[in-house]
């Protein structure tokens, strides 16, 4: 048997993309906002149940542009336990990372945690909807106006994800998604930002096309992060098959839960109580009641040829161009490390077979 990665990308057939080439090759037109680019623009507001979307080249470029955006500075108070890219991004713009430890259920930021992590020096909330199960953004939005705080969501994880009030993305003042193509939907590389108003989308615009507003007009330092028509013609493509996607990574998840309800020691991360999510991720946490330990585990999936991934462990906290930092201090994360010792994601894909399903569930079973 090949081969089980934790994830493998959704591609359409390829003599599908071919007619959307065609057309590129036709009008030469490879970037700056081409006619895929805007008709990908205008589907995503579409099927996610948003105002405004600006397209990028990646996620991070587009993290770091919706700091720029919002004119973010001294001190952003986020979470551990994520991609590297959430603090990066922060790094990058000259902002002060502060972390705060998680909620043991959700995995995300814990809202009591904020509070005490203000400072004069805060600005703004960068959370993450963690394995693309929501944040408790109504409380997170509470206390950003309560202090006069930005919010920025790294949703990366989140595409579709909706709870009672619509979709996820609608809340804090910017939020990010990842198109890349580990994720639910890719357009090989890419990324986009949620606006809330015309007038935010128009800035971010000219920031990620070196704040170029006409052919002799920089109203902004802006950088090149634009996405080409080339990814924005996949996107339209992949938007397509999206919903069946989805349909068989629920398939899969119950699946899963199902099968690992009654092993001990094995606990399934539950669900942030979304009503319409994307199953991104399927990740369980090793307890101690494990006849193994989490990395035996881990080398027993590798040695039965099942890469599944430790995310997120290490903790971003614990590398080194973070963990000088007062907040990095392990006594302030007890639960982000707990999980980052325990945690392993299983692999989950639409094309993900029952035959290799059933060997995850075996080796898990088996230890």
């Amino acid at each position: 048997m090949k081969p089980i990665y934790v994830t493998e990308p959704a591609l359409p057939p390829l003599e599908d993309f071919i007619p959307y080439l065609q057309q590129i090759w036709d009008s030469k037109v490879l970037t700056n906002g081409g006619p895929f680019h805007k008709q990908l623009e205008d589907a995503l507001c579409e099927y996610l149940g948003v105002k405004h979307i600006a397209l990028f080249t990646n996620a991070t470029i587009a993290l770091i542009t919706a700091l720029q955006a919002l004119r973010i500075t001294g001190e952003v108070i986020t979470t551990p336990y994520s991609f590297v890219a959430t603090a990066h991004s922060l790094l990058w713009t000259g902002v002060k990372p502060v972390f705060i430890d998680i909620d043991p259920v959700t995995l995300n930021m814990d809202p009591d945690a904020i509070e005490a992590a203000i400072t004069p020096q805060t600005t703004a909330i960068m959370p993450v909807h963690c394995y693309g199960h929501p944040c408790d953004v109504e409380r997170i939005q509470k206390i950003a106006d309560t202090y006069g705080l930005k919010v920025i969501y790294d949703a990366a994880h989140a595409f579709g994800v909706q709870n009672e009030a619509g979709s996820i993305l609608n809340y804090g003042d910017l939020a990010v998604l990842s198109f890349h193509a580990t994720k639910v939907f890719n357009t090989f590389e890419g990324g986009a930002i949620i606006c809330p108003d015309a007038k935010t989308k128009q800035r971010i615009d000219h920031l990620k096309n070196f704040g170029f507003v006409d052919e002799v007009t920089v109203v902004a330092p802006g950088i090149n992060g634009k996405m080409s028509e080339f990814n924005a013609a996949l996107g339209l493509l992949q938007l397509k098959g999206i919903q069946g996607a989805l349909e068989k990574r629920k398939v899969i998840d119950e699946r899963y839960r199902s099968a690992l309800a009654d092993v001990a020691g094995i606990y399934c991360v539950p669900s942030a109580g979304e009503k319409v999510a994307n199953y991104a991720y399927f990740p369980i946490m090793i307890r101690p009641d494990y006849p193994i330990s989490r990395d035996a585990l881990y080398q027993k999936l590798r040695d039965n040829g099942i890469f599944a991934r430790r995310y997120f462990y290490p903790l971003i906290s614990d590398f080194p161009m973070y963990r000088g930092l007062p907040s990095a201090t392990p006594a302030n994360l007890p639960v982000a490390r707990q999980s980052a010792n325990q945690v392993i994601c299983l692999p989950i894909y639409p094309t993900l077979g029952e035959a290799e399903q059933d060997k995850i569930i075996s080796v898990i079973q088996e230890a």
